[in-house]
């Protein structure tokens, strides 16, 4: 009934976050006694994008399947489950269903950022590995 709007009211204060995040990326000075042959990491702000990408698509396809089935419609109150008495029932599901998938999908981020890191630290070393041989030869 209203499952989708847990997803979409994490996707609103992620991509709320997300701007705060990336502006203050902008802001940070880089240092230029920095080794220039580090390998680059993905910023921050670029990784919480992917999951605003997640939970704005997966929020939007179900709103889109709430409204095929006629759960959601135009006219107020917009949820026929508060318009037949079914708010408990509404509540109840969000509750579960919403915040479950919710977590989910920001699991599977945590998941994607966690492999992204280790591949991440793993060209750092090979990098460094690099550059001390090639400066031992």
């Amino acid at each position: 009934m209203a499952c989708f709007t847990v997803p979409a009211a994490e996707a609103i204060i992620t991509t709320i976050a997300g701007r705060i995040i990336k502006s203050k990326e902008k802001h940070q000075t880089i240092d230029a006694s920095k080794n220039t042959t580090d390998a680059p990491k993905i910023p921050f702000s670029t990784k919480i994008g992917w999951l605003n990408k997640m939970l704005w698509g997966g929020s939007a396809l179900l709103a889109f399947e709430h409204v095929w089935h006629g759960e959601v419609v135009p006219f107020f109150p917009f949820l026929t489950a508060v318009e037949n008495g079914e708010a408990a029932e509404m509540l109840h599901e969000m509750a579960t269903a919403g915040v479950s998938m919710a977590l989910i999908v920001t699991a599977v981020w945590g998941i994607m950022v966690g492999v992204v890191s280790l591949f991440e630290k793993h060209s750092d070393k090979t990098s460094t590995a690099g550059t001390l041989a090639g400066g031992l030869a």
